[in-house]
């Protein structure tokens, strides 16, 4: 079942969005607080996609956009996506908003996002970990670097990382590939799992032995086993 709940903060002013997507079972084994790229709203197909599967294992997701996406729905403008650095603000409310949830609360809470969703959540990471908010992160295609600008790194903050950090990226991936991540310097707090053949949005090529879904599905799966392995509890049967 999905529902869209448009929350207040504790003001009484519009916060936040969220498109929740519940698991079929009495409680999840983790509930994700997932963000959307930079270019596609939370109900994309891709991110649609994550969050059924996801759901069907036991992983509650609430999708939300922020503030710039949101505001496409309503005035159709089409301008560029804030700085990732600008949303951290956002996402940090956000998950305060998510916490005043009574449904949610005594739950296990891991945040991420598609791309650059997922990017700002690695930004936040530290801080919301370190304030026990949050169990972990996780990054679904996370932008290493600009396509053609493998220079370009986005990976400092990914050094000293302290907070679990799950990325899940494509092998041939233009925002960093299986070949160029092996020489990044990354905190040993950081796991990866690698799509076959993938793309940034895990897609194979077409001759690949392997297809997108089962690509998916190897996502979903190692969100699971991240959960799990976070919380010590088993996946509901």
């Amino acid at each position: 079942m999905r529902q869209i709940t448009p929350l207040t903060d504790r003001d009484g002013m519009s916060a936040v969005t969220f498109l929740d997507d519940f698991p079929p079972h009495r409680k999840a084994v983790a509930w994700l607080l997932l963000a959307h790229g930079a270019g596609a709203p939370m109900t994309s197909p891709f991110m649609t996609e994550m969050a059924v599967l996801l759901a069907a294992r036991g992983i509650g997701v609430s999708r939300f956009e922020f503030s710039y996406m949101a505001q496409r729905r309503t005035t159709g403008s089409r301008g560029p996506p804030p700085r990732a650095e600008r949303l951290t603000s956002e996402f940090i409310a956000t998950v305060a908003a998510f916490d005043d949830r009574p449904a949610q609360r005594d739950i296990p809470l891991l945040i991420g996002g598609k791309s650059m969703g997922g990017r700002v959540a690695t930004l936040v990471a530290d801080t919301l970990f370190a304030r026990g908010a949050i169990i972990g992160a996780l990054a679904l295609g996370y932008p290493f670097h600009p396509p053609k600008k493998p220079q370009a790194l986005r990976t400092a903050h990914l050094e000293a990382l302290q907070a679990p950090l799950l990325i899940i990226q494509g092998e041939r991936d233009p925002f960093g590939t299986r070949a160029e991540v092996a020489g990044y310097a990354l905190s040993p707090r950081i796991s990866m799992t690698w799509a076959k053949d993938g793309n940034h949005d895990l897609a194979p090529r077409r001759s690949s032995d392997t297809t997108h879904m089962e690509n998916l599905v190897t996502a979903a799966a190692a969100i699971t086993s991240f959960a799990c392995r976070l919380t010590s509890r088993k996946m509901p049967s």
